[in-house]
């Protein structure tokens, strides 16, 4: 009886010991407002390729994302709607350099439901409201402000601006007529647009190309699945699925 008793006790050792115990992994992610359809779907069928890997993500401005995780947020991916917040925050050591990369591109463009005809960026002074971004913490308000200069439109729609948490936010005064127009990413205008459409696109010259850096945070770095996760966005199906939703690759 005893020498069956250590058998079996040696069976069951050899048996469990090449049992790995699937412990569930959270991934946190904090993307700029307007990639969130697209992040929605990127994250989804990475799930459903790795079922024991969940997400916690978080959207908005990126400026209030990076001062987000400069106050301690655990957060494992950024991805931003520029290079300004990816590297106030690798100049605070708090992202893995050697993770840093683009992401996408977009465009900026002007949309609204405004009567009165709007052409081109010498349309604008002739508006009663526009909305942009927040150029504090808002991307999108950073390159429209940026556009207004080089246009030298700056004095012209003093008291016309109206800002907005979010390029979410912007597009969605446009949408309700609360302000003639808003200046948002072509994307979220193609998506949002119910009511609105696209009345002209920015021209490129007056401001930094629209660009969405990525990075793993320091501790993100040390997260197997989200090392496999920025991996995977830089896949030919991270980038249809970027097409799919109006971002450009290149």
């Amino acid at each position: 009886m005893r020498r069956i008793i250590g058998f079996l006790s040696i069976a069951f050792t050899c048996i469990f010991s090449n049992v790995q115990p699937a412990f569930p992994s959270e991934l946190t992610l904090s993307a700029a407002a307007s990639l969130r359809e697209a992040v929605d779907e990127l994250t989804a069928r990475f799930s459903g390729r790795m079922p024991g890997v969940t997400f916690r993500k978080n959207f908005g401005a990126s400026g209030t994302l990076a001062k987000q995780i400069e106050q301690g947020a655990p957060v494992d991916i950024f991805i931003s709607a520029n290079p300004e917040w990816v590297e106030y925050l690798r100049g605070r050591k708090l992202l893995e350099p050697s993770s840093i990369d683009t992401f996408a591109h977009n465009e900026l463009v002007f949309a609204g439901i405004t009567a009165v005809p709007v052409s081109g960026m010498r349309d604008l002074p002739k508006l009663r409201k526009i909305a942009i971004g927040s150029p504090k913490s808002v991307p999108a308000g950073e390159y429209a402000m940026a556009s207004f200069r080089a246009a030298g439109l700056e004095k012209a729609l003093e008291g016309k601006l109206v800002m907005a948490r979010d390029v979410r936010d912007a597009m969605k005064y446009a949408e309700l007529g609360e302000v003639d127009g808003a200046l948002v990413y072509r994307t979220d205008a193609l998506l949002l647009g119910k009511r609105s459409k696209i009345l002209f696109t920015v021209p490129a010259g007056l401001h930094d190309r629209v660009t969405y850096p990525m990075a793993l945070t320091v501790t993100g770095a040390g997260n197997r699945d989200a090392v496999k996760f920025l991996r995977f966005l830089h896949s030919a199906e991270a980038r249809m699925v970027l097409e799919k939703f109006g971002f450009a690759m290149k």
